[in-house]
């Protein structure tokens, strides 16, 4: 059966399509809006000025932060957003897990972002880019590039970038 002789299929796609077309719009009206904001936020501009910082990435981040006063370490700042390891002490046993992923996740995922277009994209030499060579050989034949050995990556990669997030709003 060839989809022009199913009845209601135009009208159900036209509808469809209207939707879209208004969602489109909505979308592109909250854009302006946010761009708007950040335009006038001095701590968003602080933030954008760091290659791989967007728009949303610095809104997001002063607005969860909000007073920077609050922590007095950036490391501080990573616990808040769950970039910390799991730990697990009892006796002699002692390990350090995948990180923690307690708070804001959408903080979370967009600092990674950041970090990781600082690491790959960019072209430029940054302190975060020299670090994770220095920090970062390649892996032993002894350990597996696990899940935890790449999350205990990505929160080093953040940990630096976060720690000069937070160093430029005070």
């Amino acid at each position: 059966m060839e989809a022009s002789h199913i009845p209601g299929l135009g009208e159900a796609t036209t509808s469809l399509l209207t939707v879209r077309v208004q969602l489109v719009e909505q979308i592109k009206e909250l854009d302006l809006k946010l761009r708007m904001l950040a335009a006038l936020s001095q701590a968003c501009q602080i933030l954008m000025s760091i290659p791989g910082v967007g728009i949303q990435t610095s809104a997001a981040f002063s607005a969860a932060i909000d007073e920077a006063g609050r922590f007095r370490q950036s490391r501080n700042a990573g616990a808040y957003f769950g970039l910390v390891p799991r730990r697990h002490q009892s006796g002699e046993l002692d390990w350090t897990g995948r990180i923690t992923k307690q708070g804001d996740s959408m903080v979370r995922k967009l600092l990674y972002e950041a970090a990781n277009s600082i690491l790959t994209r960019s072209r430029e030499s940054f302190a975060l880019k020299t670090w994770r060579a220095e920090n970062l050989e390649a892996p032993r034949p002894e350990e597996s590039p696990s899940g935890t050995r790449a999350a205990s990556r990505c929160h080093h990669a953040c940990h630096a970038a976060r720690r000069h997030f937070v160093r430029g709003l005070r």
